[in-house]
């Protein structure tokens, strides 16, 4: 079994224990009524979207998600919530030191032993959801449950449908699909593009990402016979059978969003499998992007 296996299976257990610490991080995450804005580079930057939607949906507080590139200095927020694995990206780091003095920050990050414990002013470590894979699962899936918890919005069922992504078999035909393309809305919107990113990494397949109400402005006259368009969440009327009526597949999503994005972990790896390839060794990535001058 390959460290990514090995890691996406425990989602469930890494689940419940950041839901109940979510309490304990009470101070250093986001209080209601902060402007805030939450950053991230690759999966964290997706799950940064995600959390924003979630946050300013609940009523807490206009939130906004960058990548941390992008951050737009001439904005002010009252605090900057940066998501990183590794905790030595390149452009997290930098951007927490330019804010440093101005704004409060929060680091979120699976290893306490670099750069980030310093840059950042407050912090929570999630080392229990580390990873030794390149591809991102467990962490990203670990750091938005907190969140959501914290926002009052994750229950036990969501760790049960996690459960069922892991046990029940993916559709017949699926993993033969040559294109994959993944649908949102909301907050889903964040967890359709990092569907399309675990794809793309682990299996080099040719992958898209949409706003559900978008597919139809251009992007469906790629599907066909032999390709799969996958719902995060509750489909737009009507869509489901426009997808069926070109031959392509439909997958409809009927478990909590986050648990659906752990049934296309496993399609990666399955489909990784079926291609002769290995999803721990993943075609020019490394755990974490340094760049030097």
């Amino acid at each position: 079994m390959t460290h990514v296996e090995n890691e996406l299976n425990s989602q469930p257990e890494c689940w419940t224990r950041a839901a109940e610490q979510a309490a304990g991080h009470r101070q250093a995450l986001p209080r209601a009524g902060e402007r805030v804005a939450v950053v991230g580079c690759g999966t964290s930057y997706f799950m940064a979207q995600a959390v924003a939607a979630l946050r300013e949906g609940a009523g807490q507080g206009e939130t906004d998600a960058f990548a941390a590139s992008e951050f737009p200095h001439g904005r002010s927020y009252d605090r900057v919530v940066a998501l990183t694995r590794s905790g030595t990206t390149t452009e997290v780091l930098e951007l927490l030191g330019e804010l440093a003095g101005r704004t409060r920050t929060t680091a979120i990050t699976a290893d306490p032993r670099t750069p980030v414990m310093d840059a950042a002013d407050d912090l929570v470590v999630l080392d229990f959801a580390d990873e030794r894979s390149v591809v991102q699962t467990r962490f990203a899936t670990t750091a938005l449950t907190l969140l959501r918890a914290h926002l009052g919005l994750h229950t036990d069922a969501v760790v049960a449908d996690a459960r069922t992504a892991l046990a029940a078999p993916l559709p017949e035909g699926l993993v033969e699909c040559r294109q994959f393309t993944f649908l949102g809305r909301g907050w889903t919107v964040g967890l359709a593009s990092e569907a399309g990113l675990k794809m793309r990494e682990a299996s080099l397949s040719w992958t898209e990402a949409y706003p559900a109400m978008e597919y139809r402005h251009g992007p469906i006259s790629v599907t066909c016979e032999g390709t799969a368009t996958w719902m995060f969440g509750t489909a737009p009327d009507g869509l489901a059978g426009q997808v069926r009526a070109t031959g392509g597949m439909w997958i409809e999503g009927e478990l909590d969003p986050l648990a659906e994005l752990v049934r296309v972990q496993r399609l990666a790896v399955a489909v990784a499998a079926a291609r002769g390839l290995d999803p721990d060794r993943p075609r020019h990535l490394t755990r974490s992007v340094i760049l030097t001058p």
